[in-house]
């Protein structure tokens, strides 16, 4: 009689032993809705790290501005303009003229997100109008702090040739008039994409 407890314990862990492997091995997969995927049938290939440099144009002035405000900063705001958001569908070229190739458009919006200095919250996409990226995207969100003479912010995504996108840029401002707010700013995009 004292087999039976022994080999009914022995028998009891080697169950909860074999349930545990069970579940190392099938992880998340035995949920209704995730199953794991082969990256080849998303037709990914073998991921590459690209560099791209565009200037970025931020118009504030004249008949067609490609930045307008939509949030005004508090009237009793700080110095900064803390609270400040403006739309944004600003000119990306190849060069630092206007004048230059547009390549794509920078859309999305910029806010003063900072009470202490210039520090900007920006969410937006690379939209890509030329070669074989026409119509992909490049999704860059992060702080800028533009009085730093280099700034770097991350690439959290993207669509079409950039789907799973990851990396960062780094923005120098070109040019700055300090009457109109009009800027044209150089961004060095390093991505990874398939």
């Amino acid at each position: 009689m004292a087999r039976v407890p022994i080999c009914a314990s022995k028998f009891i862990v080697l169950l909860l032993l074999s349930s545990f492997a069970t579940i190392l091995v099938t992880g998340d997969e035995d949920h209704e809705f995730v199953r794991r995927l082969d990256r080849k049938l998303l037709g990914l290939k073998k991921e590459k790290l690209s560099h791209f440099k565009l200037y970025w144009h931020d118009i504030l002035t004249g008949p067609n501005p490609s930045a307008i405000q939509v949030v005004p900063p508090p009237s009793n705001t700080s110095r900064t303009a803390f609270g400040l958001v403006r739309m944004i569908d600003n000119p990306l070229t190849l060069g630092p003229e206007m004048s230059s190739k547009m390549v794509g458009r920078a859309q999305g919006f910029y806010a003063q997100a900072s009470q202490e200095d210039i520090g900007l919250l920006m969410a937006m996409n690379f939209a890509f109008i030329e070669g074989k990226y026409n119509g992909s995207t490049i999704t860059v969100l992060g702080k800028n702090s533009v009085l730093s003479t280099v700034r770097e912010m991350p690439v959290i995504g993207g669509s079409g040739l950039f789907r799973f996108a990851r990396g960062y840029v780094q923005a120098r401002t070109q040019k700055f008039d300090v009457a109109t707010g009009d800027a044209t700013v150089e961004y060095n995009v390093y991505v990874f994409h398939y």
